[in-house]
């Protein structure tokens, strides 16, 4: 299908809205020591933070959404898939899959903790879904990422932003791999987005006997405050 609009009729929250926290608190820091240190430097620090937020915020509200936009278009979807969304969160890349899928079914599955993204809550879910149009076409499902409530080999494609990082510890997230390639049928796809943990993905996804599998980066519209916290992209397939 070709690519939808990434304008939006929703609201999906701020991402680490904790991280927004911090460079707050660290620019008026930087400001107040201005009041008691000679020289250029609190001013440089408090522009160098000031910046770093400008470019987090960038990637929150806008960057994601355009960066998604191309990797959804890219993977030409006929519009009759069932595609799953691991830990949707406020439902960015879920709503955005979904409009895509006119004759097919997208299910997100979350614990929907408050914190990141910020009001993340599956009544906010839905009301995003009927807000994008799409809520005829989304189900939305509790679940632990490594014990997914769901049947085998039941998704053509199976989709990841920025969640499969906060699942604690390597031998857990190696078990949430497993499961996101369990429910995956033959010849699905796996496209799982993150900002760490992007090299233990691919090794496990290959272990798992999955092939054509790559890792990208999706360049600075997903950097998070900067070129040093990017986001990388890991793709397979099921033979």
């Amino acid at each position: 299908m070709a690519g939808v609009s990434v304008r939006r009729a929703a609201a999906y929250g701020i991402d680490a809205p904790v991280v927004f926290a911090g460079f707050g608190f660290a620019v008026l820091s930087c400001l107040l020591m201005t009041t008691i240190t000679d020289g250029p430097a609190p001013l440089v620090g408090a522009g160098l933070l000031a910046l770093c937020a400008a470019v987090q915020l960038h990637t929150t509200v806008r960057g994601k959404f355009v960066a998604w936009d191309e990797v959804l278009t890219g993977l030409r979807l006929r519009g009759h898939e069932e595609v799953l969304d691991l830990g949707c969160g406020r439902g960015a890349v879920l709503l955005a899959a979904a409009k895509r899928l006119p004759d097919g079914v997208a299910v997100g599955v979350d614990l929907w903790r408050s914190v990141d993204p910020s009001g993340n809550d599956i009544s906010t879910t839905r009301e995003n879904a009927v807000a994008e149009g799409v809520a005829d076409r989304v189900r939305l499902r509790t679940g632990d990422l490594a014990r997914l409530p769901l049947l085998d080999e039941s998704f053509d494609l199976v989709l990841s932003s920025l969640a499969l990082h906060s699942v604690a510890g390597a031998d857990a997230r190696a078990v949430a791999i497993r499961e996101a390639v369990r429910v995956l049928r033959p010849g699905g796809r796996i496209v799982l987005a993150d900002i760490g943990h992007t090299r233990q993905y691919a090794a496990a996804l290959t272990e798992l006997g999955m092939i054509d599998v790559h890792r990208r980066g999706l360049g600075w519209r997903m950097w998070w405050s900067g070129p040093w916290v990017p986001t990388t992209l890991v793709t397979a397939r099921k033979p």
